[in-house]
């Protein structure tokens, strides 16, 4: 979710290309867009909502920056910073049909307040585990893109398969003209 909030909410460049976040307007869409698939529409995010939550993405991004550079030591004070501004609390629920969850609630149960939470607990449980190194920023040109990796043997570096194509693609050209 974090992931999905950071390369929906926040300016860069994605594959390849200059990526502007929604805003104003189309912001509540982009949130609502993010969250998963049966959750909410745009019309139930509230535009203070949606504004909250993409400043919750903006700071997740620096986490999954600080991450990427080795810098883990600012990555876990930005993460007590959101969990602190947040106010996790577990809580047991139950989803008709399913068995208890822990999930991680904030100081109150907004949509917004109620996802950073939840994504501020689930970076620093990946941070204060070995999962850290699991965080990264797509390595391809021109995108800065975030990923969560669960490949077995860790080694993803792009936040799709388009930009590790495009990677590839590229060195191939590369090597088709030296050869």
């Amino acid at each position: 979710m974090s992931v999905s909030l950071v390369n929906a909410l926040t300016d860069g460049a994605r594959r390849g290309k200059p990526y502007s976040a929604p805003r104003d307007g189309d912001l509540a869409g982009a949130v609502a867009s993010a969250l998963p698939a049966g959750g909410v529409g745009a019309d139930e995010v509230e535009p203070t909502q949606a504004a909250h939550l993409s400043r919750t993405a903006q700071r997740m991004r620096e986490v999954f920056e600080a991450v990427d550079e080795e810098r883990v030591d600012d990555a876990a004070d930005l993460v007590n910073a959101l969990l602190s501004a947040g106010g996790a609390r577990p809580q047991l629920d139950r989803v008709p049909g399913e068995p208890w969850q822990v999930h991680f609630h904030g100081t109150d149960d907004s949509l917004a307040v109620g996802w950073s939470a939840g994504c501020a607990t689930a970076l620093a449980l990946a941070i204060g585990s070995d999962l850290a190194g699991r965080l990264g920023v797509c390595r391809a040109p021109r995108c800065d893109r975030v990923y969560v990796d669960g490949s077995r043997n860790a080694v993803r570096q792009f936040c799709s398969t388009a930009c590790q194509s495009r990677v590839k693609a590229a060195a191939f050209r590369a090597r088709k003209v030296e050869g």
